[in-house]
């Protein structure tokens, strides 16, 4: 297996991953929502979270197929999740105002 520090962060296996149930305003802390109801959306979908990110210029791909761990509803409603770069391949950040997963979640719009 390689070395992390070998692999780039633009590799699309380094992107962050973004589920809709850390956005649901319906879910609780310990169902998987990470940020605070009062910045959550009722039932966002991963296609939703998709159009969002790409609308404010990040790159990013949606794995259809994906499935939050914690989730126990499998309708397909409740499925996907949504890869996001947020570093270039030289490590500096490819938007300045999404340093982190936590940031991106909070001021993107969803």
């Amino acid at each position: 297996m390689a070395c992390a520090a070998a692999r780039s962060p633009a590799d699309q296996d380094r992107f962050i991953c973004i589920y809709p149930a850390y956005l649901n305003n319906k879910k609780t802390i310990a169902e998987g929502r990470r940020i605070p109801i009062s910045k959550a959306v009722e039932n966002p979908t991963a296609t939703e979270i998709q159009d969002v990110c790409s609308a404010v210029g990040l790159n990013v791909f949606l794995e259809k197929n994906k499935m939050y761990s914690r989730e126990w509803n499998r309708d397909v409603q409740y499925r996907g999740r949504v890869r996001v770069q947020l570093k270039q391949e030289d490590g500096s950040l490819c938007l300045v105002q999404f340093p982190s997963h936590y940031t991106l979640s909070l001021t993107s719009g969803f």
